[in-house]
């Protein structure tokens, strides 16, 4: 294949991954990134000493000889990660109320049942589920035996799929009296399928999802030093204006630059909707897609509050959920009636000695006030981010008060902001929300009469995530 050449448009997770496993195939491959580093919405910045993690919370793969491990070594030399693995995924408080998710499903069960015993049922209901699907391995190969193998192997998950798939994490938690366990269930996304929390907790109880100490940026430079290694090129600040088709075969792209850039394959690790109505005009779809793109709920954006703080925060949890007595508005559709803060005392590279990187995390869907704020009135815009920092900040103060006047760095990241840097439809921090509607199959990642073109990541795999990049880019670089 060395007289092959393969444009890949975006540098994220999957662009990178379809670069490397094109380059071992013998592609000639140049990936087109409109930003100015690798990563897209995998990333974190750097500000006055500290570092803002904007993604990742564990990884799947971190366990030595497990599946996804031994696909991201195809990738990059995983062991050069150290990976942290915290008893405890998250902390839920309501004044002096405190209930604590453990990653270990047995944990989980007994301080679950000592806290809500009125609850006995859906809680041993619930962590029976995790305990199965630890033990769930995904389809590698897409041979004809191995298939009919693998479709053995996974009869006994089969019942527990089919019921529950059809659950959202809105409806199990009414099967909760206990208000802060019905919270876990109920708070942030309630569309989401229940199934994504019982396969993360799943991965955590099997000791596969610890978190990489250094965060996205590490990771994505492992991945980008492999590409280059191999000789694969990145150009950035290369914005793909449009795809160029001829007799129905996509021949390459044109920048917004007006530069023209031939090749073999053309390969869209970008976003989804951007990709196929506007840099192809709409002209590749069918009612399927069209119903797609109509009816499938994407992730919601965010508002993201990081500080510094002149503290260690030794001894306290690393993710925090703080229900209020009181909700707080984040934009005119979107109130608040709790928290989340990640409290990064357990990545030494994130602060100075003695200092901690605090982020929280703020979903909202109402993105067009932000970025609309942001282009008509760039003053109502700063002030509307430095009230709810401040509110942010209130509130955490109150929980750790010896925090009080230890913050030594501010940063406000909006839906505004991730739609500059990353162009991702709706600035939606994923793609596709994982539901009962979208199922967990993979989307087509071709279009209809339109030859030498696919499409790679979050878009054509419903639940988004690191993995979906690389099995997307793993599964099309076969199929190519």
């Amino acid at each position: 294949m060395e007289n092959k050449k393969a444009l890949i448009i975006g540098a994220g997770i999957a662009g990178l991954c379809m670069g490397i496993y094109l380059r071992k195939k013998g592609y000639e491959t140049t990936i087109l990134e409109m930003h100015t580093i690798s990563g897209g919405l995998a990333t974190a910045w750097k500000k006055k000493g500290y570092t803002f993690e904007n993604c990742i919370h564990w990884l799947v793969g971190s366990k030595v000889g497990e599946q996804m491990n031994l696909m991201w070594k195809e990738v990059f030399d995983i062991n050069q990660l150290k990976f942290y693995e915290d008893e405890i995924f998250q902390v839920i408080e309501k004044n002096d109320e405190r209930l604590i998710i453990y990653r270990n499903a047995d944990k989980l069960e007994a301080e679950l049942l000592a806290k809500a015993p009125e609850d006995a049922t859906a809680i041993k209901e619930f962590t029976g589920l995790v305990r199965l699907f630890s033990t769930f391995k995904f389809p590698d190969s897409d041979a004809f035996f191995s298939r009919m193998l693998y479709y053995v192997k996974i009869v006994k998950y089969l019942p527990a799929m089919n019921k529950y798939s059809k659950l959202t994490m809105a409806d199990y938690a009414q099967r909760f009296k206990n208000p802060l366990l019905k919270h876990f269930f109920d708070s942030g996304i309630g569309e989401l399928s229940l199934l994504a929390i019982v396969f993360s907790l799943a991965w955590m109880h099997n000791c596969d999802a610890g978190y990489p100490i250094g965060g996205s940026l590490k990771m994505i430079g492992l991945i980008e030093e492999t590409y280059k290694k191999l000789g694969g090129e990145i150009k950035f600040r290369a914005k793909v204006k449009q795809i160029q088709v001829e007799n129905n075969r996509a021949v390459g792209v044109v920048l917004e630059n007006g530069e023209q850039i031939k090749a073999d394959v053309v390969i869209s690790a970008a976003d989804g909707y951007a990709t196929i109505y506007k840099m192809l005009e709409g002209k590749f779809v069918d009612n399927k897609i069209n119903k797609i793109y109509e009816t499938y709920k994407p992730f919601p954006s965010y508002v993201q509050v990081s500080f510094g703080v002149n503290d260690s925060f030794k001894d306290e949890p690393g993710f925090i959920n703080i229900l209020l007595d009181h909700e707080i508005e984040i934009d005119p559709e979107t109130r608040m009636n709790n928290l989340s803060f990640r409290i990064f005392n357990y990545d030494p590279t994130f602060a100075p000695p003695g200092k901690t990187a605090i982020v929280c995390f703020i979903p909202t869907y109402n993105y067009e006030y932000w970025i609309t704020l942001r282009e008509n009135d760039n003053s109502l815009y700063a002030d509307q981010k430095n009230k709810i920092a401040q509110e942010v900040i209130a509130i955490f103060e109150k929980r750790f008060p010896f925090a009080h006047d230890k913050i030594e760095v501010l940063d406000v990241a909006t839906p505004a902001t991730v739609f500059r840097y990353t162009g991702n439809w709706k600035a939606s921090m994923e793609g596709w929300l994982l539901t009962p509607a979208t199922g967990f199959g993979q989307l087509p990642a071709t279009l209809p009469n339109l030859k030498n073109f696919y499409m790679v990541g979050q878009w054509i795999s419903p639940g988004g995530g690191l993995p979906s990049g690389l099995l997307t880019a793993r599964n099309v670089s076969k199929i190519i």
